[in-house]
């Protein structure tokens, strides 16, 4: 069998590895056939050979497979390149030289969102949201732009009480119902804004970026200072301009597809 016949074979078994990748569980392989559109024996045997690989578990009991270890450590291996602050980094870069402002990129961390990069302009401001940093997710900008990304009950399990919505400034969402209405508009909008919810006197906006599978893994943010007595409404279009931007291309760089 030449180099060439191999390509559609290993097409085929990636193909098998996506699947199983976007499934919350292990799945039937005659379910991966109809999904594939991939005779059965075809897909027995892809499946086999990835089994024996380790990238497959096969659960006899249930009929049904799943990703093995060697797919978590390649996973592992990935994350250890530190791959998604690399591939942000001028990106926030950009963000930053075009507005002014500091420029954070941020993930879900449970409830939590927590910063992984900051890009600051050449007099730089003092602000919470350094590397490193979580913050309750439902008050930064950059935690409810992914939040908003999400299917309303994994919103509701990441907070599933009164005790998850912890208050810093006395502004923001301070239950399900208010966080619900919040992100409903912000996902109409297309990016999330807070005004002092973080830290008194500073105002944000933030754009999710998003996986293959059309999943929030991350958020780009500005900051900047912006005091006023209550929250007046400001949503700071042609700053979220900048970050809309920069999100979409960090999406596209990471073979993602944005929600449609």
């Amino acid at each position: 069998m030449g180099a060439s016949s191999d390509v559609p074979a290993l097409r085929r078994g990636l193909a098998v590895l996506k699947s199983l990748a976007s499934r919350p569980g292990p799945v039937s392989a005659a379910a991966l056939a109809r999904e594939l559109k991939l005779p059965r024996s075809t897909t027995y045997h892809l499946l086999a050979e990835l089994h024996e690989a380790g990238f497959v578990t096969h659960l006899p009991e249930e009929r049904r497979y799943g990703l093995g270890v060697a797919a978590f450590e390649l996973g592992s291996a990935y994350l250890r390149h530190d791959p998604l602050e690399r591939l942000a980094r001028p990106l926030l870069r950009r963000v930053v030289d075009e507005s002014g402002f500091t420029a954070q990129l941020g993930v879900l961390h449970g409830g939590e969102a927590l910063y992984l990069l900051k890009e600051q302009p050449r007099r730089p401001q003092t602000l919470v949201t350094d590397v490193g940093v979580r913050l309750p997710a439902h008050l930064p900008a950059s935690g409810r732009a992914m939040l908003a990304a999400l299917p309303a009950a994994q919103v509701r399990a990441l907070f599933p009480d009164h005790k998850s919505f912890v208050d810093r400034t006395g502004r923001g969402p301070k239950d399900l119902p208010n966080l619900r209405r919040v992100l409903g508009a912000e996902r109409r909008r297309g990016w999330a804004v807070e005004d002092g919810h973080v830290t008194a006197g500073f105002a944000s906006v933030a754009a999710a970026v998003f996986d293959h599978g059309q999943r929030p893994v991350a958020a780009i943010g500005l900051t900047l200072r912006h005091i006023c007595d209550d929250e007046c409404g400001q949503s700071w279009p042609e700053l979220a301009e900048h970050v809309l931007r920069a999100a979409a291309d960090l999406t596209t760089r990471i073979g993602g597809h944005p929600q449609t």
